[in-house]
């Protein structure tokens, strides 16, 4: 689809479903895409954990941290120089995807996105989660900055449909067996 000869704004055609409607006010007098309002999700690299666990494990310790400094009901939150911009989207469903030594292992649902600032002082955005890890089916991911938006149709499957037998196979055993692309879990 060609939308470029419509409206010379876009760089490029929308990955989900979107609406086609008349804008003047932006200066296009044919027509504007506008995103439906489908769930969206975020991936993100977890940089200096090597599992689920010590993801799981650091996390922990952050909450505990932020109630003994006095938090009643401390919030678990990832700061980011980047605010994501469809807010709506993330909120409606949406997670945080965690790449754990180039694969994407787990996720955690966003509750919310909010202005904060990082110890120095500097702006950022708190990206606000639910404290429940979501095991996925393991998917390769190469390295990148920052974090991306990933479509609900690119997103791995949660890791629940697998079988009671194949989660006894050893974790070595599974991490080699996924590193040699045998299996993708």
């Amino acid at each position: 689809m060609a939308l470029r000869q419509y409206c010379p704004q876009f760089r490029r055609a929308p990955t989900s479903p979107a609406v086609l409607s008349s804008d003047r006010q932006a200066g296009c007098n044919r027509l504007r895409i506008e995103e439906a309002a489908l769930p969206l999700h975020l991936i993100k690299l977890c940089v200096g954990c090597d599992s689920i666990e010590e993801l799981a494990a650091w996390q922990a310790g952050r909450l505990r941290q932020r109630r003994r400094a006095g938090e009643k009901r401390p919030r678990l939150f990832h700061r980011t120089f980047q605010t994501p911009k469809r807010r709506a989207q993330l909120l409606d469903g949406g997670s945080l995807y965690w790449v754990i030594k180039g694969f994407v292992l787990v996720r955690q649902r966003v509750l919310d996105l909010r202005p904060d600032a990082k110890d120095d002082g500097t702006a950022c955005c708190g990206i606000v989660l639910d404290k429940e890890l979501v095991a996925t089916r393991a998917h390769p991911r190469r390295a990148f900055q920052g974090w991306r938006y990933l479509e609900v149709a690119d997103a791995p499957k949660d890791a629940g449909v697998v079988d009671a037998a194949v989660e006894d196979m050893p974790r070595g055993m599974r991490d080699e067996l996924r590193e040699l692309r045998l299996i993708d879990w």
